[in-house]
This record gives C-alpha cells, structure tokens and sequence, in this order.
C-alpha cells in the first residue's frame, strides 16, 4: 500500500525555494519506494489533504520572529479537524529565516505537540541564503521523513 507524505510549504524567496526543491528532492529519491509525495501550498492546503497524508514535511520563513501567516492559516484550517485523526504521525520542519527563528520553531513544536505528531528528524533552520551543507541538510530531512513511511 502506498503511503502519501504532504509537503506543506510556504516559498515566497529564492532561499525557500531552493530549500523546498532539495527537501523535495530527498523525499522522492529512487531509492524510497511505496511513498507518494504531494506537495500544496501552505494557502491551498485543505483538511482532506492532511487527513489523506501519512506523514508530513512543513516549510516556512521565519517572518518577525513567528511562522509565515500562510502556515498559520493551514494550521488554523485543519487542526481541529486533524485533531484525533492524526496522531503519531511523522513530521519535519525546515525554516529559513534572517534572525529570530526561534519564535517560529516555538510556535510549530507548541502546534505539532497539540495535534499529537512526532518529530521525525531535527528541525532545518538557515540564516541568510543557503550553503551546501545546509541544502544537503535539507535533502536529508525529506528523505529521513519519506523513509520512515516506507512498508
């Protein structure tokens, strides 16, 4: 049975960007098999998404010090729907953020912890554009997220 890993992402800079492409890159690596990845922005996300996932890697900017609004709002839309139904399952994060990216990691383990999931890999979090390393880091956490799905 295929299992469906939902990147959740909000990429409205280059950096963001190039981290969504390299988290999406280790999530659908040959290697990983029977896992369906889907991708929605974190405005177009809807309940049915969440609750037909198995596990899920979220993206954001750090804006303020806090997660993007459009993560919020996909948050405020499905969390009590995804309440009871989605507990125990997998979750990454990777944030990008000039400064004050604490606020923002906070306030998704204070959500994430609410609705039960369990962290599957250590946060991702970039200061300024992306080194190497930090893309690979990013590449790593899609692919630890999508193998821990796999039969």
């Amino acid at each position: 049975m295929t299992k469906k890993l939902l990147i959740v992402h909000h990429t409205p800079s280059p950096h963001t960007q190039a981290m969504f492409e390299a988290v999406l890159s280790g999530a659908t690596d040959p290697e990983i098999e029977g896992v369906e990845v889907i991708r929605r922005a974190a405005l177009t996300l809807s309940p049915a998404d969440m609750l037909q996932a198995d596990g899920y890697l979220l993206g954001t900017p750090a804006n303020l010090g806090y997660m993007s609004g459009a993560l919020k709002h996909a948050f405020d839309v499905c969390y009590y729907p995804c309440l009871d139904a989605t507990r125990g399952r997998p979750f990454g994060l990777y944030l990008h953020g000039n400064e004050g990216t604490e606020g923002a990691e906070r306030a998704v383990d204070a959500i994430t912890t609410g609705l039960g999931w369990v962290k599957a890999a250590e946060n991702v979090v970039v200061s300024g554009k992306p080194s190497k390393d930090d893309l690979e880091s990013c590449w790593n956490l899609g692919a630890t997220v999508a193998a821990q799905l796999m039969g």
